[in-house]
């Protein structure tokens, strides 16, 4: 109830500030530069890759805060009847930003890229397999009419994809234990399978008999680490890594920066570097 009342309301003063303006405006008033609205950390991270010094890129979710949580505030629909292109995930990843945001061509649901290829689990985690993430930044490429900064990102994500291959060719195990359904495309890309504590939400808690499956997985596999995630609770993992004498590591699904990996300099490239160092130490890679 509260949240439909929420809603209703973020709904209304969108409509409000959007006729009191066209919105979409050519340039930042202040310094000339097309402005983006990005509703979390991939999404901005890709556009102020490919838009560069052109272009004035605004996280909405901020640096630490957990993307599912983000409740929509008035000075959040301004920003997005301001922006010349807002990029949200799409398929109620975060519902507030996408009833706010509504429609028309400035608006792009990236899951909604025929050429993505939407896991059938629902699986919103598409950025986790680089090549994926690629097909989302030409999209945006395109929408800024940046093709050529689009193509060199993308590059760049090709040789991760093939780092990730050499990384993982050899190795004893191929399961992740994970505390919540986010790493399907990761796992689809390069032949793991994920055994996961919850579904697809990170705050789900599980029932005894999910628990008791998963830590019989865990014997029958021999699975020696069970992942959790860096912006939320380590408890369930820390539980089942109990129960099954296994260790506990992060594997990030990268949904958005703490606030020590943003003043380290961390970025998606150094934080999939770091999920893959975790993967190869779990699995017995050579």
């Amino acid at each position: 109830m509260r949240t439909t009342i929420i809603l209703s309301m973020v709904a209304g003063l969108a409509v409000g500030l959007l006729g009191t303006g066209c919105g979409g405006s050519s340039a930042d008033s202040s310094s000339g530069k097309r402005t983006v609205a990005a509703s979390f950390y991939p999404l901005a991270f890709a556009a102020e890759q490919v838009g560069g010094a052109g272009v004035e890129v605004e996280n909405l979710t901020p640096t630490g805060a957990e993307p599912h949580d983000l409740e929509v505030s008035p000075k959040d629909v301004t920003r997005l009847r301001d922006a010349d292109l807002v990029l949200l995930l799409g398929r109620d990843f975060q519902p507030q930003l996408e009833e706010a945001a509504g429609g028309g061509e400035r608006v792009i649901r990236v899951l909604d890229t025929p050429a993505l290829g939407v896991h059938a689990n629902g699986d919103p985690h598409v950025w986790l397999d680089p090549l994926r993430f690629g097909v989302v930044v030409r999209r945006i490429g395109e929408a800024l009419g940046m093709p050529r900064r689009a193509a060199t990102l993308i590059a760049r994500l090709g040789r991760l994809d093939q780092t990730y291959r050499d990384g993982l060719s050899d190795c004893r195990r191929h399961e992740i234990v994970t505390s919540h359904e986010a790493f399907a495309y990761l796992a689809e890309r390069y032949g793991l399978r994920q055994i996961a504590i919850t579904g697809l939400s990170p705050e789900a808690e599980p029932t005894p008999r999910e628990l008791e499956r998963v830590v019989g997985l865990v014997g029958r596999t021999g699975a020696t680490t069970i992942f959790f995630e860096t912006l939320v609770s380590p408890r369930i993992a820390e539980t089942v890594a109990r129960e099954t004498g296994a260790r506990t590591a992060v594997l990030n699904p990268i949904e958005g920066l703490t606030d020590a990996q943003a003043d380290a300099g961390d970025d998606y490239f150094s934080l999939m570097r770091a999920n893959l160092a975790a993967l190869r130490s779990a699995l017995g890679c050579r």
